[in-house]
């Protein structure tokens, strides 16, 4: 097939037309007004366009060149030959295939340069190879403002306090032998008509690969595909969603594992693999610049945020492991805990039924649990939260230095939302016209402001309704637990010897059955309200129709993060802050519903159940994110290899046809990744007070995180289309949101969950009153028991069904409360009082001096390190200056032909009137 070759557009008849509309609907396609698209250059309705050059495939595979050589690839389409299609499915397939035509016709006409190769691997598949030439590359360059350097910085940066350290972190480096550091240049917006400002050496050099993808990935979500009278569909998305592309990415430049043979080829995959995403290279620090200039600003920002979180997660996880270490080590010599396991003090304290159908119970039996919650729940704990209130603050204020360092470095300084350009969706909704504050100019915008209040308005709505489901979702979950647990407590009783369980029999009791079987409803509904919110969520994100992608990405992650920060967070705000506190006393229990029974705290208290709680979530989280994120890919990757092998195996395939074989990356981008860390980042700090081992267990996940994560996207994905950012985005205010709320939580986990204030409140008040001579924790158990008279049990058949002993008359439970006979029996005492307010003091003193705290510690370390300041004023300045001079050159370099006509001009003039002179007097 020649590229002269052209085929005639029809006008189609009214039933197709009717079909088409059809198609149009079923597919979710719109058909949008031509003047309200951006003014490209489009095909008239019924002209001819010109197909694209076929070529074979000319067996070079690392070539990265059109068959010529000459002309680089700068992304690559995928479609199925429809002439190949079945007889029955060609109607519906032609119909593409008209689209498709149109739309690289366009693509031509708009400038670029196509070229198709079919597949080596399937006889179906034809590769559409898309080149950007100079000319287009300028102009886009100019509308994306893409900089480029226009001078070498010759300014010397001052030498770093780490510098004394550099002979030590050397070995943490890359290999700077195949990674060198880039080359320092001022840099300035690209302008076409001022192109001699610009250090251009090598016209097909200037603009790196991920910029020219940048661009034709640009150009590919503007082109129309099809056009009726003033109608006008376009974009390569709706054509991927409709199944008339298969695919479209821009290329790897070589194999993740080999070196490619050509010459031009700069291997950027080959060593991000080596230095980067190599198991072996864990404890090594990451190629931020490489992964910057392969990837994007916007994968680039992630992964120094995410290194540099690991790098403070190991301050905060020595902490941590002391805390944890010291808590194990008093473990055996705690006051408290040797009394409930002393024979004579646990060992004869009768503790009251912990439900309708339990049975009395003695102290001693929590032994073990008592001495395991004194790991977690000791002094050394409350200094640990203290000093992760502190933590959060030192780290995101540092993050905002190291991220201006990046912006500087990586010239995204003044990157502002005007130089983002609109998505295509925005504009072809464009139908209303305001004036832009900014400009002044006049601009369509495809809402009014009651339009734009009435779309927030209903996603606001939206978002509320899920997360109220969420919440009746838990309600149900611990109405289930409730009713389960009695149920089975009669049940299991009545069931005899459960000769059938023998082996396991010991294990099979109500508690345990209740919360395996909830657990596994609390997952299955979890994982189902995640799958339908996703689709919700993005179905709103696009109905409130954003401007830009930034826009788009920053609405999407605020809604998901609030669905998934009640989805994983409710359980332990429950456990920490409503299981176990209303529960009134085993006389009058109060009761759900009036008929269930409130759930009351384990036997060795709330905290340690927070504890598990998180252990469990947090490390199995990890482990199967992990293994989701090694696995699932290979596993695909394996199959598609299997499944497409080559026609003849004497062929290497292309470059191109190996990329196709990858997995397609996420529309969503880096949104899981961040939301996953994130998460993590909340259970670390908003429920530390609880689990000082969180920051251990987060450090070691993610060293194995940033490996995982850079194996994946470097030797199982296909490149992705590189995105300009300047920051993480919608997730900073998050993480400080999460800074903010986690100060209250920890105090309050302190306060209410864990006994850290009760026995504080003893030693250094009530243990005087129990006739100590100093302050001591004797007698504390005994002291923080109440006592209750078995005969004012409500429900007297309660204590035949269950057959409890008859003989005992007094048991204890947790609380402050006066003993029977008491003229306030069963009411708080003083003591319930002391302890509420000196839990109350500690919040309020505690929430003042961190806060307090953070407020210093912001204002005193700065957002922007003053020497970036100094630098970013000094580059804005030269670069003026050299502009500047540039312009005079110019203008002079223009003038001067003038000037010299002009004078040549005069002395011509001058002649003259020097010889009419001489002519009259002779």
């Amino acid at each position: 097939m020649n590229g002269s070759d052209i085929l005639e557009m029809d006008s189609a008849s009214d039933q197709e037309d009717f079909d088409d509309a059809r198609l149009g609907i079923i597919e979710g396609e719109f058909v949008y007004p031509q003047e309200f698209l951006p003014t490209y250059q489009s095909i008239k309705e019924g002209s001819v366009v010109n197909k694209v050059n076929q070529v074979e495939y000319n067996g070079k595979p690392d070539s990265l060149f059109f068959n010529d050589g000459v002309r680089r690839i700068d992304f690559i389409l995928v479609y199925e030959d429809e002439d190949r299609k079945d007889f029955k499915k060609k109607h519906t397939f032609q119909r593409y295939k008209r689209r498709r035509e149109y739309f690289e016709a366009s693509l031509m006409k708009m400038g670029l340069e196509l070229e198709a190769t079919p597949s080596v691997h399937n006889d179906n598949l034809i590769f559409v190879k898309v080149h950007v030439p100079w000319d287009v590359q300028c102009t886009y360059a100019e509308v994306l403002h893409i900089k480029v350097p226009i001078e070498l910085n010759k300014i010397s940066s001052k030498p770093s306090v780490w510098t004394i350290f550099n002979c030590f972190t050397k070995y943490f480096k890359p290999d700077e032998n195949l990674i060198k550091k880039e080359t320092d240049y001022f840099t300035a917006p690209f302008e076409k008509d001022r192109q001699e400002c610009f250090q251009i050496v090598n016209q097909d050099q200037f603009f790196t690969p991920s910029m020219r993808s940048r661009m034709a990935y640009y150009i590919l979500c503007r082109a129309p595909y099809e056009v009726r009278a003033n109608n006008k569909k376009f974009g390569i998305t709706k054509l991927l969603d409709s199944g008339v592309y298969k695919a479209a990415y821009p290329l790897h430049d070589c194999r993740f594992n080999v070196r490619s043979e050509e010459e031009s080829c700069p291997n950027e995959r080959f060593l991000l693999y080596k230095e980067w995403a190599h198991p072996k290279n864990f404890y090594k620090m990451q190629p931020l610049d490489l992964i910057r200039r392969y990837y994007g600003e916007k994968i680039g920002i992630y992964y120094a945020w995410l290194g540099f979180y690991t790098m403070m997660l190991a301050i905060a996880a020595v902490v941590g492991l002391c805390c944890f270490i010291y808590g194990y080590q008093i473990q055996e010599t705690s006051t408290w805990s040797k009394e409930v396991c002393n024979p004579n003090i646990g060992g004869k304290l009768v503790m009251c039924p912990q439900c309708d159908l339990c049975n009395y119970w003695m102290l001693n039996s929590t032994c073990d649990t008592s001495k395991t919650l004194i790991i977690f729940d000791n002094f050394g704990t409350l200094v640990f939260a203290v000093f992760m209130s502190v933590w959060v603050t030192v780290f995101l204020e540092f993050w905002k230095r190291y991220q201006a360092e990046l912006e500087y470095e990586w010239d995204t300084v003044e990157f502002l939302e005007q130089e983002e350009p609109p998505r295509p969706e925005y504009e072809a909704k464009c139908i209303y016209e305001r004036t832009n504050p900014v400009t002044g100019v006049q601009e369509k915008v495809p809402y009014t402001f009651c339009g734009r209040c009435f779309r927030l308005s209903i996603g606001i709505g939206t978002v509320l309704f899920w997360i109220m489901l969420i919440l009746v979702s838990i309600v149900a979950i611990i109405v289930y637990r409730l009713a389960v647990f009695v149920s089975l407590s009669v049940s299991l009783k009545n069931a005899g010897d459960l000769k059938n369980l023998e082996p396991i029999k010991e294990y099979v009791t109500p508690q345990m059955a209740t919360s395996v079987t909830a657990g596994i409803l609390s997952f299955v509904v979890i994982m189902v309200l995640n799958i339908l919110y996703e689709r919700v969520a993005i179905w709103i994100t696009n109905f409130e129709l954003p401007r830009t992608r930034t826009d788009y990405e920053n609405s999407l992650t605020l809604k998901m993060f609030l669905f998934q920060f009640v989805n994983y967070y409710s359980s332990c705000f429950y456990i920490a802050f409503i299981k176990g506190k209303i529960v009134g006393y085993p006389g009058e229990p109060v009761k759900l519903l009036g008929r269930f029974r409130n759930e009351e705290c384990d036997p060795g208290g709330c905290l340690i159940e927070l504890t598990t709680q998180l252990a469990i979530i947090m490390g199995g989280k990890a482990i199967w994110n992990n293994i989701q994120e090694v696995l699932l890919p290979w596993v695909k990757n394996l199959i598609s290899r299997h499944f497409t092998r080559p026609t003849s195996e004497n062929v290497d395939p292309p470059r191109w046809e190996q990329d196709f074989q990858l997995q397609p990356v996420s529309k969503l981008g880096l949104f899981y990744e961040y939301l996953e860390m994130v998460i993590q980042f909340g259970f670390v700090t908003l429920f530390v007070a609880s689990f000082p081992l969180a920051p251990v267990l987060a450090l070691l996940n993610n060293l194995f995180e940033i490996r995982v994560d850079a194996w994946k996207m470097t030797t199982q994905f296909r490149r992705n289309v590189p995105e300009k950012a300047q920051d993480i985005g919608a997730w900073q205010p998050i993480l400080q949101g999460v800074t903010i709320l986690a100060v209250a939580t920890n105090a309050m986990i302190i306060a209410f969950t864990s006994d850290m204030i009760p026995r504080l409140v003893y030693y250094w008040s009530f243990s005087l009153y129990e006739g100590h001579t100093n302050h001591s924790m004797q007698g504390y158990i005994n002291s923080s028991l109440s006592f209750f008279n078995t005969s004012d049990f409500v429900d007297t058949k309660i204590n035949a069904q269950v057959d409890r002993n008859p003989n005992i008359t007094i048991c204890r439970y947790r609380d402050f409360r006066f003993p029977p006979g008491h003229p306030r029996q069963y009411e708080h005492n003083m003591s319930y009082w002391h302890v509420i307010a000196a839990k109350m003091a500690f919040i309020i003193v505690v929430e003042h001096i961190v806060y307090l705290t953070k407020f210093i510690l912001s204002y005193v370390i700065p957002d922007v390190p003053y020497t970036i300041k100094e630098r970013i004023k000094r580059e804005k300045y030269l670069t003026q200056v050299i502009l500047h001079e540039t312009n005079l050159k110019l203008v002079t370099k223009r003038l001067k032909p003038i000037s010299e006509g002009i004078s040549s001009h005069l002395d011509i003039s001058n002649k003259k009137e020097l010889e009419l002179s001489e002519y009259g007097q002779m």
